[in-house]
């Protein structure tokens, strides 16, 4: 039998209760409740039994090295695969019953671009412009802002930190109240990385994070949670992160970026 594995459940710790207590005094429902969460390829589990609820206008960093399942659960909450078990709930809407809802309450960054491969950058933006039912953009100024140029090449010659950059570009347009970003600093030179970073901690609404890149990625959240082996092992405080991963691992390897 392919019974579900024990995991253990992502529910705050005695240093992480400020995760739910921040729900209260938002006063609303929290931007994403995750209840008896699990998702299986076939026979192999990507994470199992995750439980977990993050507050309006936190931020959460879930760490863990590739393979941990934290890019699933990303997927699974943006509603852009379906759980095999459990259920989400995103700002109080249910996901599964209606992820339209879901949707436009939120913006998910992922290795799958989600770009117009054959036109320019900027045309990209007025694309999503019009499809949000905004008025027309400077698309210039907001390259500029994640510090592209604008270039008449179609986005499938772009570089894959180009390609980043333009994601970055699409994020700041739709200004989603949930943004979910993974691996935001992935084929990105330093300087990239610190440009990224600077524009996360100026997003707005609750924003969802998952990387390896544990020490820079926890400077931008308030909270921290640990995946491994498809289970959360561990929830607290963001300064604690690069502690407990390392914990975990027996070595050093959160790469902190400083």
């Amino acid at each position: 039998m392919n019974d579900v594995p024990v995991a253990v459940a992502a529910m705050p710790s005695a240093e992480g209760t400020a995760v739910a207590r921040a729900a209260a005094v938002v006063g609303g429902p929290p931007a994403v409740r995750c209840t008896g969460l699990a998702r299986r390829f076939g026979r192999r589990w990507a994470f199992s039994r995750v439980d977990l609820e993050v507050a309006a206008g936190a931020r959460l960093l879930i760490m863990g090295a590739n393979g941990s399942g934290k890019t699933t659960l990303l997927k699974v909450i943006s509603t852009l695969i379906p759980p095999s078990l459990g259920a989400v709930q995103i700002f109080g809407h249910d996901a599964g019953a209606d992820p339209a809802a879901a949707r436009a309450r939120l913006h998910l960054l992922s290795h799958s671009a989600g770009l117009y491969e054959d036109l320019s950058g900027a045309d990209n933006l007025l694309v999503l412009s019009r499809l949000l039912g905004r008025p027309l953009v400077d698309p210039v100024a907001l390259l500029a802002r994640v510090g592209l140029a604008p270039r008449p090449e179609p986005v499938r010659t772009y570089s894959a930190g180009m390609r980043k950059r333009l994601q970055l570009a699409a994020l700041l347009l739709k200004d989603p109240p949930l943004t979910l970003l993974d691996e935001p600093f992935a084929a990105l030179d330093p300087a990239g990385c610190g440009a990224v970073e600077a524009l996360i901690s100026g997003l707005s609404g609750t924003v969802i994070v998952a990387s390896h890149q544990v020490g820079r990625a926890a400077r931008l959240c308030d909270h921290a949670l640990l995946m491994h082996e498809g289970a959360a092992r561990w929830q607290g405080p963001a300064a604690r992160a690069v502690e407990a991963y390392t914990a975990l691992h027996g070595i050093d390897n959160a790469d902190g970026g400083g």
